[in-house]
Parts: C-alpha cells; structure tokens; sequence
C-alpha cells in the first residue's frame, strides 16, 4: 500500500509539472522552473523503481548530470535574454 502511494505521489507531482509547463508560459523562469520540477519527479520515480528492482544507482548519477547540465544551460540562457531584452517573457525570446 505504501509502494502505491509513492507511486501515485510521483505520477502526480509529473503531471502537475507539465500542467504548469504549459498552462504558465509568459515568463522564461517559470518555464524552466517548471521542467527541473519535473526532471526532479522523473529523478523520484527512478530511485524508487531502482530500489525496488535492487538495481544499480549508476543511471541515476548519469541522470543527475544531464538534469544539471540541462539547468545549467536554461540558466546561462535566462541571463543572456535578461542582459539582452531586460526581461524575461517568452514573447521577447522569438526576436533572438
């Protein structure tokens, strides 16, 4: 019973990521706050199935690098259209 919560929990914190991705797109950084929410429930529901099949924790650290990477450069983005346009809507960033 406790495993089918957990996965409920997980599924549900995903979809809720996506609603937010494509419900609140004006502004750059609730766009990518939105895809680190649900990287970080894909990262959850990894380590539980990982757990649960006692496999190998090497996948997560590889995901855990491309989940870093991808914020990184969202970031490195997010700075470069504030510097450029002074703001962050979604709306300025087609002008690039």
């Amino acid at each position: 019973m406790m495993i089918l919560n957990m996965w409920v929990i997980f599924i549900l914190m995903f979809f809720i990521g996506n609603l937010i991705f494509i419900s609140k797109n004006k502004h750059l950084l609730i766009i990518l706050l939105s895809l680190e929410f649900i990287v970080l429930s894909i990262f959850f529901f990894l380590l539980v199935f990982l757990m649960n099949i006692d496999y190998d924790m090497y996948m997560l650290m590889v995901f855990l690098v491309f989940s870093v990477c991808e914020g990184s450069l969202g970031l490195s983005i997010l700075v470069s259209m504030i510097r450029t346009h002074g703001n962050d809507y979604f709306q300025s960033f087609n002008l690039l």
